[in-house]
């Protein structure tokens, strides 16, 4: 019996199938962030996307944004019946970028269903070093 529950979770539509395994809160799709030396990585999972067509990516005020959209269809046709899924959704996500980014330098990838972003990160610049400021007559 046990295992007829479980494959019947799996067939439930996926807002219902997160409520009953404890993941409501977490919307599609699932980002990570982490450094990787001296840059900034942001993965997102994206299965079934164009990434031409259907995400956005613009960097801000320091700032990345990254909106993206599903739109998924299948039809099943036999002598028995006709079955039609759909499955859609957008989603966006807003990372801080860390003092010191290279904006101009930001690289984008997508493969294998996930989009990666790498932005290379410099030197912050120092607060605590003095500058002195010319001081002009007149």
């Amino acid at each position: 019996m046990a295992g007829l529950m479980r494959r019947d979770v799996f067939e439930m539509p996926e807002p219902f199938r997160r409520l009953l395994e404890g993941d409501a809160e977490t919307s599609w799709p699932r980002v990570e962030e982490y450094r990787d030396g001296d840059t900034l990585v942001v993965r997102a999972e994206l299965p079934g996307i164009d990434p031409d067509k259907d995400v956005e990516l613009t960097v801000a005020n320091d700032m990345l944004h990254l909106r993206a959209e599903r739109r998924e269809k299948t039809e099943h046709k036999d002598k028995s019946g006709y079955r039609s899924e759909f499955r859609y959704g957008s989603f966006s996500r807003t990372v801080p970028l860390p003092k010191g980014c290279k904006d101009e330098d930001i690289a984008a990838a997508y493969r294998d269903g996930v989009l990666e972003v790498r932005v290379p990160v410099g030197e912050p610049p120092d607060q605590s070093a003095s500058r002195k400021i010319p001081v002009s007559r007149g």
